[in-house]
């Protein structure tokens, strides 16, 4: 490594792998419980388990992107980090803050906001947080060169910051809660977080393929700019049923349709540069995950958020396991796979393991998409029959529920495959690969 501040990424990403183990057994702890309803009932409630499980996805990747920051910002900036003790405070409140949190959730201390359920202070502890690791990022930044790369990642960054904000308010009227929470949510996942992934998928392929700087920032331009463009107005589609005016019908249905395009243009991006690329990178796997990101990115975020959120189909499949199946590829091909990207590329280099094990990391890749691509199809099959009998047809709810009960099933064993798939890439993050241990020997 070039500057040694870069090492202080180390516990960001090893916290985000211990978290993400956590997430990834709480969701396959969630999925028995749809197929055994009274599994773990007398010890722990389920609202409370799916609460850890979408909590700990959050907190995981913000873990990574914090990591990712303090990664590549010297290289970018050809400067160290402004101030490594800070890094340090910040990591150690939020990594509490996370455990309290988790702890306040098993004896019912919570808000009960879906994803923002974290008690009062609790939520300032993450300001506290975000606002130290801002500070530092900005300093080094305004301190060093300012590259298109570290200029958009710390934008993504701050917004990211200030769009939590509006958790803090939380008004009695329903319809004004669900607006302005989807100013977080929505904001977040298809706004500034699209920022942070394009920045940390720019910076990979500009170290791994050798590609001229300004070809990648040009692209990076063009997917930044439509992100914004689409995803913004695009909030819109959540506006649909909630109370608010009428005319957020069209204005969701047109822009969220346009959302499609910056996850297409990442795929077209990331295909020609690593064809362009005159460098043979001897991390293949990193390459890989880059790849795959983009690939299913484009098809959780973009093709299966499309299906669902024109107005006149929403109206029937809004809150349906379609819905479901659209979450979880969506976050894990955008925010996952650009989280395992940065540390398959990052972890060899941190930890001075060259090579490393690279063929078990890509094993686990095949693992992990297989084991979410197959969830995905059997939660489409499930929303689609859903939408069917219990909108179309108006059966009951329960009774609708087990008639999907076979998909349910096929969820829970797509999860024990992803888990396996999460294992397997943080043991092969950890071990030596056997080019590894000859040159040890």
């Amino acid at each position: 490594m070039k500057y040694s501040t870069q090492r202080l990424a180390y516990p960001y990403f090893v916290a985000a792998m211990g978290l993400f183990v956590a997430q990834v057994l709480g969701g396959l702890i969630a999925g028995t419980i749809y197929v055994f309803p009274n599994f773990l009932s007398d010890l722990v409630p389920f609202n409370i388990i799916r609460m850890i499980h979408t909590n700990a996805l959050i907190v995981w990747l913000l873990m990574g992107f914090f990591g990712a920051a303090y990664y590549l910002l010297p290289e970018e900036t050809e400067t160290e980090i402004y101030s490594p003790k800070l890094a340090w405070i910040q990591f150690w409140l939020f990594l509490f803050g996370a455990a309290a949190a988790v702890i306040g959730y098993l004896f019912g201390i919570h808000e009960g906001r879906e994803f923002l359920e974290q008690p009062l202070w609790i939520k300032v502890a993450i300001v506290i947080v975000a606002l130290i690791f801002l500070f530092n990022i900005s300093m080094t930044l305004m301190r060093g060169k300012k590259t298109v790369v570290a200029t958009i990642l710390t934008l993504g960054l701050w917004g990211l910051a200030l769009f939590f904000l509006f958790a803090f308010y939380n008004p009695s009227n329903l319809a004004l809660d669900k607006m302005y929470w989807w100013y977080v949510v929505h904001l977040w996942v298809e706004g500034v977080w699209e920022l942070i992934l394009a920045s940390i998928l720019a910076f990979l392929l500009i170290k791994m393929t050798g590609v001229d700087r300004e070809v990648i920032e040009k692209w990076l331009y063009i997917i930044v700019g439509l992100a914004l463009f689409s995803g913004l107005l695009g909030t819109g589609h959540h506006y649909y049923w909630i109370g608010t005016p009428g005319y957020w019908q069209w204005i969701g249905s047109i822009f969220s349709a346009l959302e499609v395009f910056p996850f297409l243009a990442m795929v077209i991006f990331s295909f020609y540069i690593v064809r362009k690329g005159s460098r043979n990178h001897p991390n293949k796997a990193a390459i890989l995950w880059v790849l795959g990101c983009t690939v299913l990115s484009f098809f959780g975020a973009g093709v299966w958020g499309f299906l669902h959120t024109l107005a006149p189909i929403n109206y029937y499949t809004h809150g349906t396991q379609v819905t479901a199946s659209h979450g979880h590829l969506a976050f894990f091909g955008a925010y996952v796979m650009i989280n395992l990207a940065i540390i398959t590329y990052a972890m060899p280099k941190l930890r001075g393991m060259q090579p490393y094990n690279q063929n078990l990391n890509m094993w686990s890749f095949w693992i992990t998409c297989s084991g979410m691509c197959f969830m995905t199809f059997t939660l489409t099959a499930a929303g689609v029959l859903q939408t069917h009998l219990q909108r179309v047809l108006g059966m009951d709810f329960m009774e609708v529920q087990e008639q999907i009960a076979l998909f349910y099933w096929l969820r829970l064993g797509s999860g024990i495959i992803v888990v396996v798939g999460v294992a397997l890439f943080v043991y092969a993050t950890f071990t030596k690969g056997k080019e590894e241990q000859a040159m040890v020997g």
